[in-house]
């Protein structure tokens, strides 16, 4: 079984809404075999659900985010899976700096790094603003996971 793990900082509006698109590409594409989570780089959130303009927004589309936010464990994340999907470079940089040897490196991505059609650096955090942000992240988290679903098909 393959194990993702998305990560932003509060775990309440982009990695539960990325968990809420992978696990439904995932059950389209008849995938059983991954196992799908989300976490922040903080704890300010944690046992709440997903922000409720992200649930809206991915409701709107088809997605809906059950999970409840927790925050990132190094001592057992790291182990435990086998992608860890970043939402922009403070998140990288701190889930980075957890794994000061490297040790997990070559399982730290950034959620860009499977976009095919938006070329930005980060999915920018929707928090703060209106209706247009959210609109925005749930189009880059479905680009996004579009290209990580057929990696995740590969054996």
């Amino acid at each position: 079984m393959k194990r993702v793990l998305f990560v932003c900082l509060g775990n309440i509006c982009r990695s539960p809404a990325a968990e809420g698109v992978l696990k439904k590409m995932l059950a389209d594409a008849n995938i059983n075999d991954v196992m799908v989570d989300s976490a922040g780089t903080s704890a300010y959130h944690e046992g709440d659900p997903a922000d409720g303009r992200m649930q809206f927004f991915a409701k709107k589309r088809g997605y809906e985010l059950t999970s409840l936010s927790r925050p990132f464990r190094p001592e057992a994340d790291f182990e435990q899976f086998d992608y860890i999907i970043t939402m922009d470079e403070s998140n990288y940089a701190h889930i980075t700096e957890m794994d000061p040897k490297g040790t997990y490196a070559k399982k730290l991505y950034k959620m860009v790094d499977f976009c095919r059609i938006h070329e930005i650096d980060e999915v920018p955090d929707p928090y703060a603003g209106g209706e247009q942000g959210f609109e925005l992240v749930m189009d880059i988290l479905e680009d996004g996971c579009e290209q990580l679903t057929e990696k995740l098909k590969k054996p």
